[in-house]
C-alpha cells in the first residue's frame, strides 16, 4: 500500500506557476481546446487557491491513481475471497460472514476519504457461479473542488451463472467546484443476480453550500450476455437550470438510483408497498412525506428506483426499506446490515 498523502512536503515553485507566468511578464494564458468529456474547459485555480484546497491535509500533493481488482468464488457451502489485487491507495481487509458462510462482506476501503483533480480510481469485482458477495464502503466518499483536471472512477462489475453482488456504497458528495467523470460497467451472465445502488449529493446542503459550480458526468450500462438492459447518462453542470427545473432535479441536492438485475414483475409492486408509492401514473413522480420523490419501474428485466430529496439520510432510509423488502425475494435470505455502518 502506499504511504498516505504528505501533509508537510512544500509545492515548488515551477509546479504552482502558470503558463503564463512561465512564459515571462506580460504573456497571455493560452486558450484550452474543447474538451472531449463533455466537462467545462480547464481554468486556472478560483480566488488563488491551490488545487484540492477544500481537502483537508491533501493541498500539495499530486493526483492518486489506485486500483483494485476482487474475484469471489464459491468453495463447498462458502463464498471465499480468491483474489484480490490493488495498486495504490484502494483495499480491502478480509470478508466477514455476519449471515453464514454462503455470503462474503466485504468493506471496500480508500484511505484519503475522497478525490481531487486527477485522482483515478478503478474498481473491478468478479463473482463466480453460485458464489454470493456483499460490498459497502465504511463512509461517505468526497469529490473536492477540481480547478483543472476532474476526478476519474471506473467500476466494472461481472456476475456469473447463479451468482450474486451486493453493491450497497455509501453516499458521495460532490463540493462546490467538483469536476468527476465516472463510468459503471455491470456484466452479468444470464441468471446472475445484482442489487446496487449509488447516492449522489451535489453540494454541501447542511453548510448552506450549493452546485453553482463543477460537473458531475457518469454512465451506467448494465448487461446481461451480450444484450444490453440499461443504460443511462447523467451531466450535471453547476449553476445549470437543470437543477432547478420541475423536470430535472427539482432544486433537490440529493439524488439515489438502484437497479436490481429481475425477471420477476411482481418484485416492482413489492418495492412501491414498501416505500408507500402507489402508483398515479405508469411514469408519475410520488411525493413523500420528507419532500422527496420517488419513482419505481420495470423495463427488460430490470427494475429501476429513483429518488429525489434534499437529505442523505432520507435517500439511505429509502434504500433500506427497499433492500430490506426486496432481498428476501432475491437472494433468499432477510437483509443483515453490514456492521460497519453500526460504527
Amino acid at each position: 500500500m502506499n504511504a498516505p498523502r504528505s501533509t508537510t512536503a512544500p509545492r515548488s515553485t515551477a509546479a504552482t506557476k502558470t503558463r503564463a507566468e512561465a512564459a515571462g511578464p506580460g504573456a497571455a494564458a493560452p486558450t484550452s481546446p474543447p474538451r472531449r468529456d463533455g466537462l467545462p474547459q480547464d481554468g486556472a485555480p478560483q480566488n488563488g487557491a491551490p488545487l484540492g484546497a477544500d481537502a483537508p491535509g491533501l493541498a500539495g500533493s499530486g493526483p492518486w491513481r489506485a486500483e483494485l481488482a476482487l474475484q469471489f468464488r464459491r468453495v463447498g457451502a462458502r463464498t471465499v475471497l480468491t483474489r484480490r489485487r490493488h495498486e495504490g491507495p484502494l483495499l480491502v481487509q478480509r470478508p466477514f460472514y455476519p449471515e453464514g458462510e454462503a455470503v462474503a462482506h466485504t468493506v471496500v476501503l480508500h484511505p484519503p476519504g475522497g478525490l481531487v483533480g486527477g485522482d483515478e480510481l478503478a474498481l473491478e469485482v468478479d463473482v463466480g457461479p453460485g458464489a454470493q458477495a456483499l460490498l459497502t464502503t465504511p463512509a461517505a466518499n468526497k469529490v473536492y473542488r477540481c480547478p483543472r483536471a476532474p476526478a476519474r472512477q471506473a467500476q466494472e462489475f461481472r456476475v456469473a451463472a447463479g451468482g450474486m453482488l451486493e453493491w450497497l456504497p455509501q453516499e458521495t458528495l460532490a463540493f462546490q467546484g467538483a469536476k468527476f467523470v465516472g463510468t459503471t460497467r455491470i456484466h452479468l451472465e444470464p441468471g446472475a443476480g445484482f442489487f446496487g445502488w449509488e447516492v449522489l449529493c451535489l453540494g454541501r446542503p447542511a453548510a448552506g453550500e450549493g452546485f453553482a459550480r463543477g460537473a458531475w458526468l457518469q454512465n451506467t450500462e448494465l448487461y446481461c450476455g451480450e444484450r444490453l438492459l440499461w443504460r443511462e447518462q447523467a451531466r450535471y453542470l453547476g449553476g445549470d437550470p437543470l437543477l432547478d427545473a420541475p423536470w430535472g432535479l427539482h432544486g433537490r441536492p440529493v439524488s439515489a438510483l438502484l437497479l436490481v438485475r429481475t425477471d420477476e414483475q411482481a418484485l416492482a409492486a413489492i418495492a412501491r408497498e414498501a416505500v408507500g408509492a402507489a402508483v398515479e401514473g405508469p411514469n408519475e413522480p410520488i411525493l413523500l412525506p420528507c419532500g422527496g420523490h420517488q419513482g419505481i419501474s420495470a423495463y427488460r428485466g430490470v427494475l429501476v428506483a429513483r429518488y429525489l430529496g434534499a437529505e442523505v439520510e432520507a435517500a439511505r432510509a429509502w434504500l433500506l426499506s427497499l433492500w430490506r423488502a426486496l432481498r428476501p425475494h432475491l437472494v433468499g435470505r432477510g437483509a443483515e446490515p453490514p456492521r460497519i455502518w453500526n460504527c
